[in-house]
């Protein structure tokens, strides 16, 4: 019952997937680094692509395939103890736009509250959890205001990697978790939460009102 025309193998059906690999190919080559998505994608547009281009030219594709999770919104009348979650989408008029969410909330907020979640996973989003996002990411830059007004007040500064205890601890940590997260697939939700250990660790370095003294690092 699908639309179809007489072809040499067999019936033709139309389809955008071949468009795909014409422009890579006009634009990109016959293969190139990253091909990005969502994972609602993967079949059949991606694997046809992949089909087309490979039988095409022989050579692969892409070398990294980066497929996003789908937005989900909260519903409205769920529980608060049990919340339901369903696909945004304009069929089911949850649909909000990237203007209407810039409209309330900060560019900065929008992109933290979306690095809290893999990118090949599905991100929810809600009202509370962007206010979520907004508090920790003002914790964040409130720390590293603290941090600025020590630097001002300190006779010197130690020279770099010349940290004290549990300084030089906690950095290190954080390098290394940090790394580790990111090379997990861009894990970037991983990657930061060492950063909520460095921010307390800075604060209590910071949190006293006196000059700090010259033996205390404050370089964090």
């Amino acid at each position: 019952g699908e639309p179809a025309w007489p072809s040499p193998g067999g019936d033709g059906r139309p389809g955008w997937h071949i468009e795909c690999s014409a422009m890579s190919m006009e634009h990109l080559g016959e293969s190139f680094d990253i091909h990005a998505g969502g994972n609602d994608l993967v079949f059949p547009h991606h694997e046809n692509e992949i089909a087309q281009s490979e039988g095409a030219t022989g050579k692969p594709y892409a070398g990294y395939w980066m497929h996003g999770g789908m937005i989900n919104v909260v519903k409205e009348d769920a529980e608060a103890d049990a919340p339901e979650v369903e696909k945004m989408s304009k069929s089911l008029g949850n649909f909000w736009t990237v203007r209407d969410v810039l409209g309330v909330y900060d560019p900065e907020v929008v992109r933290f509250f979306m690095l809290t979640s893999h990118y090949r996973m599905p991100c929810t989003w809600s009202v509370s959890m962007m206010e979520e996002a907004h508090a920790r990411l003002e914790y964040l830059y409130t720390t590293l205001h603290r941090i600025n007004q020590s630097l001002a007040k300190a006779d010197s500064i130690p020279e770099r990697g010349n940290f004290v205890s549990p300084a030089r601890e906690v950095l290190q940590r954080f390098f290394d978790d940090f790394h580790d997260g990111m090379c997990d697939d861009f894990n970037v939700p991983a990657a930061l939460v060492p950063l909520g250990e460095l921010s307390k660790t800075a604060n209590e370095l910071t949190k006293t009102k006196k000059k700090p003294p010259t033996d205390t690092a404050y370089t964090l």
